[in-house]
């Protein structure tokens, strides 16, 4: 009669369970992966394919009982590690919607906003476009796999240990907020030049020719030079994504 231990079941489950954990916690904070539209059971079967998919490059897990104290810290610092993986990605993210908010706050079009039903929130037509595009890039680009590969580095870096908050501390991810505004404005700066351009000049026109009504061909002006503009702008987007991008993952390598 073949029998198996508690020693032996924890030394098969330990080693898939810490990667497991992390891994479905980055996927659970993910942007693209992370919506209402994924469900939950595709996330769990991502999770545990790359945990058994990656046990050759991983270092050895301490085995620890599951209903010690221990085992509870290691729970947390694998959800904390795997929630700022997807942190990270998802402030790329929204610094290029924030980029869409400016541009379309420079051309007018901020008034038509509504409910996303995704992200449960409220954006405009242009933060959405640049969000609905950062998504196909990122799938594009491989980015999934940049992701997957700079949490598989997290295990070297930041190792399964009984501290769930020496990651925060060494990495202080609650500054990561700046890079928004900074990345945000980096993309936006040539559509907030160009606009910035056309006003100027319609605000020469009112002072040079004041008979004609600058209100009623400023807003068709300012639409059709802003859509001109994201039209040649758009196809260079991926090289600020594909830098801030890989700038965050950096902090796990």
């Amino acid at each position: 009669m073949v029998e198996v231990t508690e020693a032996q079941m924890l030394a098969w489950i330990t080693p898939v369970l810490w990667p497991f954990l992390r891994t479905l916690a980055m996927f659970s904070a993910l942007p693209v992966l992370g919506t209402r539209t994924v469900p939950a059971r595709v996330r769990v079967a991502l999770a545990a394919l790359v945990a058994l998919a990656a046990q050759a490059s991983l270092p050895v897990a301490p085995v620890v009982p599951l209903d010690s104290p221990l085992a509870f810290m290691l729970v947390a610092q694998q959800v904390v590690i795997g929630l700022c993986v997807g942190f990270a990605v998802r402030i790329v993210f929204a610094a290029i919607e924030y980029a869409g908010e400016i541009v379309g706050l420079q051309m007018g079009l901020n008034f038509a906003g509504f409910f996303d039903p995704v992200s449960a929130s409220a954006g405009t037509a242009t933060g959405r476009f640049y969000g609905t595009m950062v998504a196909w890039l990122f799938i594009v680009i491989n980015g999934h796999l940049l992701v997957v590969a700079a949490l598989l580095q997290s295990f070297q870096s930041f190792p399964v240990g009984p501290e769930p908050f020496g990651f925060l501390r060494a990495t202080l991810p609650h500054r990561w907020g700046a890079e928004i505004f900074m990345t945000g404005l980096w993309i936006a700066m040539p559509m907030i030049g160009m606009l910035l351009f056309v006003n100027l000049v319609l605000g020469l026109i009112s002072r040079v020719a004041s008979q004609i009504n600058i209100f009623s061909i400023g807003f068709p002006i300012t639409m059709a030079v802003g859509l001109i503009g994201m039209l040649v702008t758009l196809p260079l987007l991926q090289a600020p994504f594909t830098m801030a991008l890989e700038r965050l993952l950096m902090v796990f390598g």
